[in-house]
């Protein structure tokens, strides 16, 4: 039984953008490698923290979407504490309400410069 996650990471500004990609890539491959199937992947960029993490007051912001059997979270989580270029991670179970929303906000719902833009 599969069930829907989302996992937000953020990773040290002091990366390249090809390091800070090939990271990226690596969980990627870890969750398909897993049988993962991936609904959304956003990359948020790099933004300020509410407060510094390991003396650093920026880190790339990085969104995975995807539904996996709940005992591979466990995995992913180690290998997010495994690597150094992580900062911090949230894994959320999500439930059919959020992925509702999610699904709205994909579709530029609540997206406010489009429906100023439309008037």
């Amino acid at each position: 039984m599969t069930k829907n996650y989302e996992t937000v990471f953020i990773l040290t500004p002091v990366l390249s953008d090809v390091q800070m990609k090939d990271a990226v890539e690596k969980f990627k491959k870890i969750l398909l490698d897993n049988n993962a199937e991936f609904v959304n992947e956003e990359n948020w960029g790099l933004k300020k923290l509410a407060y510094p993490i390991q003396h650093k007051s920026t880190g790339f912001y990085q969104l995975f979407e995807y539904t996996a059997d709940p005992s591979f979270i466990n995995v992913l989580e180690t290998e997010f504490k495994r690597d150094e270029k992580v900062m911090r991670f949230l894994t959320t179970s999500l439930d059919k309400h959020a992925v509702a929303y999610n699904e709205k906000r994909k579709g530029g719902a609540f997206n406010k410069k489009e429906k100023e833009a439309a008037k």
